[in-house]
């Protein structure tokens, strides 16, 4: 141990501390400095950034043997408190910079180490610095935090100040379509927001510390788990087996399909007889430090008899392939579409006809930047309660209740405030663990995953296989589409056949395409299990449906744009399953994105080299609004001596669900005059809250919304006195009248049939994306230099909040097209090595134009947005590398390897 004395925010303080022990850990565990955040722990991301002695540094990678005695340390505690705010931590706020939030603190940090010695910095300057200093963020797409460092800049060279920055109510006190911030962002952006790591630092002594004893391989059958040696380890409580399951040891994927050949019970909570895919959980430590319990994990000796480990849907398919889960056969489930007429006749006849075969667009990671942690207890009712990120607390509560041997009324689930997730945390990943441990013991227990685990263990997105081919008249009209499609989701079925279904909904999805005939397929693999990945399902499709579009366009020598304003829906067509769109904006975005692209096309021919060619690329992209047919959601309205509490489950994973209930609220009620400091919130506690569905297929607007907006419009009635004034809570309770109302809204829709047919959404997006890339010929890097994205989401609730899902969107869709992957299990284990995306490599120039049609199934005109962005930006870079330099990529990721090799394979033409 060493002494060492830090000045910490302007305070000395001393601390004993182990030499080898990180900067990051002493801040957050024996200063109680929680502030500063951990999210990947091998200095990638930046979240843990500080600034010692006039530097930015990232402390979970500065060991406290190489911090200075007496080093000057200033973390994000020190800028400002919630009522006296910095430039910058007040620009977040009004910028929207925090989304998620956990990345905010090291940003603002990294921004203040700028902004001390470079007051006036250009935006390529911000760039640039947070570039060198590795400041990565998941969310936001980073022109927000651009913006911000910009105006807080403003601010400290005494251009504006403070109070003018400030966002300001409306007169109209109508916050509803404007930038009011959401209530969350003044905790988040100093520091003060405690999530499930901070939370876990303020668990009650006693409180047991879990590690994973998790498989190496990725199939095998399990001979003797030994935990005796384990047992006998210092701080050791339990080694917790799959023998100390009181349930069925399985987390139920709900099957609701009747022809899938699966029963939903296919994911062991803690493996007892094999391993399905690697990191799969064998045993669980439970001790009184993460360090004796991680020193216990390498004493389990588990004895396995490897099997042959089928990596992909195509190896899984083969003859002599084993059934992965004996008695159920690798391809578990088949979805058709089955649209119009047959479609062989029509393509014989079609005066233009394309085809693409082997279309792939890979397991993109979800890489948020606070890995997967969580904790339980039993609260003062005696009921098993689970605290973690989960986007689904009623839902998960009834997948893993039976495997952990529960009754669901014992069950109480909490979202802890959430570093991002983009649809990870659909599916259930630690609780299962948590509730086991907790049952097994007795005892508080708290689990984090380092990033290794967060990679390794979590779902990913699941892999689609495609062929396609298309059939147009002379002038371009589409007459048929023929699709086939194999879903890779891994070795866990859980959503697989409603994934595999959105094949069917999206592929060709846009267009008025009369006759289709399709056939997809689930496919159980040894690779990672496939969770929900923001657009679910879209991706993959719209990437066969928009690359051929423009082999079509080409084929008949006319403009891509313009074929697709040929087909996009109008008044009398149908979408893929035969159902008539909700509105018609498709032909009005693409009016509204024609001039840029015009702009795009020209400055393109006027800006390309030899050495670096200029592209530009177009797609379209739909998205549905909701889980598919009678989906619904709940909500309390109540009135209270202060004003209005609004209880639901509104899951945020950093889309910002606590702005969305504030926002949709307060218009409902703003006829009695509400104030939005009136409305209180009571979220995502099933003890507390009433259930409003999971957050997932860009639901919780328009579902959770239509409940939110129904309880108030109740609440607002019961108010309403004769002459059209309102009731106080005294006059309320003086005639007797309820105080509390129970909004529900059920989708009036239908779902699909086993031939894809049906009226599955209440309201849809639809957007229109513009790439502009630079393909470098010597080393066929892509970078992108502008995107923009005609969206129409209906009336816009809160354009901070939209803005940032559509700018993280558009960033997460350039890391699908260029970098991102999961396939190597050595290669593909760090954010870097994943391929995430830093600032340089998402581009300043991201543009969004609104086109607000208002839907009659949303509150207040309102659909949804988060899986939008992410429908097709990466099938527009794909087109625009094409335009660039004439190499079409089948195969996502669109590494530099794969683009020389299509030059190679041009120039031995």
């Amino acid at each position: 141990m060493i002494k060492k004395t830090i000045i910490i925010n302007g305070a000395p303080r001393m601390v004993i501390v182990n030499p080898e022990t990180s900067l990051a850990d002493v801040l957050r565990k024996q200063l109680n400095l929680t502030g500063t955040k951990v999210g990947c722990g091998n200095g990638q991301c930046g979240a843990c950034s500080v600034i010692m002695d006039g530097k930015v540094i990232r402390s979970c990678v500065t060991k406290m043997k190489r911090v200075p005695d007496g080093a000057s340390v200033t973390t994000i505690e020190g800028l400002g408190t919630p009522d006296n705010l910095h430039a910058l931590q007040l620009a977040w706020a009004v910028h929207g910079g925090a989304q998620c939030g956990f990345c905010s603190p090291g940003f603002i940090v990294s921004a203040k180490g700028l902004l001390d010695s470079n007051i006036n910095p250009t935006r390529e300057e911000v760039r640039d610095w947070f570039q060198k200093h590795r400041n990565a963020c998941r969310c936001t797409g980073y022109k927000p935090l651009v913006d911000a460092v910009m105006d807080a800049a403003r601010v400290l060279r005494g251009e504006i100040t403070k109070e003018e920055l400030a966002y300001k109510l409306p007169e109209d006190n109508k916050i509803w379509g404007g930038n009011y911030p959401r209530p969350s962002a003044i905790a988040k952006v100093t520091g003060t927001c405690d999530y499930g790591a901070d939370l876990g630092l303020k668990l009650p002594p006693g409180t047991l510390h879990l590690k994973l004893v998790q498989a190496n391989v990725s199939h095998a059958n399990i001979i003797s788990i030994d935990t005796s040696e384990a047992e006998k380890m210092p701080g050791v409580y339990k080694v917790v087996t799959h023998k100390d399951v009181k349930g069925k040891n399985r987390i139920t994927g709900l099957i609701t399909f009747p022809s899938n050949k699966g029963d939903g019970w296919d994911r062991p909570i803690l493996c007892d007889e094999k391993v399905y895919q690697f990191g799969d959980a064998i045993a669980i430590v439970c001790a009184d430090t993460e360090e004796q319990a991680q020193a216990a994990v390498e004493k389990v000796k588990v004895e396995l008899e490897v099997l042959p480990a089928y990596m992909s849907a195509k190896a899984a398919m083969a003859e002599d392939a084993i059934e992965i889960h004996p008695g159920t056969p690798n391809v578990y489930f088949e979805q058709k579409i089955v649209k119009g007429e047959d479609t062989k006749p029509i393509m014989e006849k079609a005066e233009y006809v394309v085809e693409g075969q082997d279309l792939y667009v890979g397991r993109q990671p979800h890489l948020p930047i606070e890995p997967d942690v969580g904790f339980a207890y039993f609260d003062e009712e005696g009921r098993l309660t689970i605290h973690s990120k989960s986007i689904g607390l009623a839902l998960h509560g009834a997948m893993i209740a039976p495997g952990i041997g529960i009754e669901p009324e014992k069950l109480r689930m909490v979202q802890n405030p959430a570093g991002g997730t983009f649809g990870y945390k659909f599916s259930p990943t630690i609780e299962a663990l948590l509730g086991v441990a907790a049952m097994a013991t007795g005892k508080p227990v708290y689990l984090n995953f380092n990033y290794y685990q967060q990679i390794t263990y979590t779902g990913k997105r699941s892999p689609f296989f495609m062929d396609i081919k298309l059939g147009a008249d002379k002038d371009g009209k589409l007459l048929a589409m023929e699709t086939e499609w194999t879903v890779d989701h891994g070795p866990y079925s859980e959503f697989g056949d409603l994934l595999t279904l959105r094949g069917a909904q999206f592929i060709g999805a846009g267009y008025n395409i009369p006759n289709i005939r399709g056939i997809g397929r689930t496919v159980c693999t040894n690779h990672a299990w496939g969770s929900a990945f923001r657009g679910y399902g879209s991706p993959q499709s719209f990437f066969a449906s928009e690359t051929m579009m423009d082999v079509l366009a080409e084929k008949m020598g006319i403009d891509p744009l313009e074929l697709r304003y040929r087909n996009v829906y109008r008044p009398g067509d149908t979408t893929p399953t035969g159902c008539a769109p909700e509105v018609y904006s498709l032909p009005e975005l693409i009016d509204a994105i024609r001039p840029r692209y015009q702009e795009a096309l020209e400055k393109a021919k006027q800006e390309s080299t030899p050495e670096k060619k200029r592209g530009v690329g177009v797609s379209i992209g739909v998205y549905g609004c909701g889980l598919d047919g009678p989906d619904g959601a709940e909500a309390w309205a109540e009135l209270t001596p202060e004003g209005v509490t609004i209880s639901t489950c509104w899951h945020d994973h950093g889309q910002g669900a606590d702005m969305g209930v504030l926002g949709t609220a307060h218009e409902a009620l703003r006829p009695m005059g509400i104030k939005p400091e009136e409305i209180k919130l009571v979220l995502n506690d099933t003890a507390l809250a009433p259930d409003g569905g999971p957050a997932g297929g860009s639901r919780s607007q328009v579902l959770v919304g239509n409940a939110i907006k129904a309880g108030c419009d109740l609440l607002l009635n019961a108010m309403r006195k004769p002459d059209g004034s309102y009731r106080t809570y005294d006059e309320m309770v003086a005639e007797n009248i309820p105080l509390k109302y129970v909004g529900k809204w059920s989708a009036p829709c239908t779902d699909c049939d086993e031939n894809g047919q049906g009226n599955p959404f209440p309201t849809y997006m639809y957007g229109v994306f513009l790439a502009e890339v630079e393909v470098d010929i010597n080393t066929g890097k892509t970078q992108v230099v502008k995107m923009t994205l005609a969206a129409d989401v209906g009336k816009v609730g809160n354009k901070l909040l939209v803005d940032g899902q559509i700018y993280g969107g558009l960033a997460q869709g350039i890391g699908l097209a260029l970098t991102e992957d999961f396939e190597d299990l050595k290669k593909h284990t760090t954010m870097v090595g994943c391929g995430l995306p830093f600032i340089k490599d998402i581009p300043d120039a991201l543009d969004i134009i609104y086109v607000e049609t208002p839907r009659e199934l949303g509150p207040h005109g309102a659909s949804g947005v988060g899986e939008l962005p992410l429908t097709s930006p990466h099938a527009a870079i794909i087109n625009a590398i094409y335009n660039a330099c004439g190499v079409r990529i089948t195969h996502l990721p669109a590494l530099p390897e794969k683009v020389l090799a299509g030059l190679k394979a041009l120039k031995n033409q």
